[in-house]
């Protein structure tokens, strides 16, 4: 089971803004909104932007190279539902803000073992 990780201060991410952190060997944004956080992969699938840098509207990040869309809730690609980046659970802790990801399991090996 994946812990919470600190990392920032509710300080540190202003209204309507995020911030990219490495937490467990990913990239994960962190915006707030309206007062809440919410915690996507950072990089767009597409071209490998960082979609941090993209303007944050009404829930929604675009991707600031090629205007892709995605939902801040729940990383839900705007214009096909069907593709999506992983959102995380976060939590404040008096004044820390806490992300939980998973490590993400290592790649299976292609190679095959040799039998005696």
């Amino acid at each position: 089971m994946a812990a919470f990780t600190t990392v920032a201060n509710i300080d540190e991410i202003p209204e309507g803004e995020a911030q990219s952190f490495a937490v467990n060997g990913r990239m994960i944004g962190v915006y707030k909104e309206n007062g809440t956080y919410f915690a996507i992969d950072d990089l767009c699938p597409h071209m490998g932007a960082s979609l941090c840098g993209g303007h944050v509207e009404d829930g929604i990040v675009a991707c600031p190279w090629h205007a892709w869309r995605f939902r801040i809730d729940d990383g839900t690609w705007c214009d096909n539902p069907k593709i999506k980046v992983d959102s995380f659970e976060v939590r404040v802790r008096g004044d820390a803000i806490q992300v939980c990801v998973p490590e993400r399991d290592p790649p299976e090996s292609t190679s095959t073992a040799l039998k005696e």
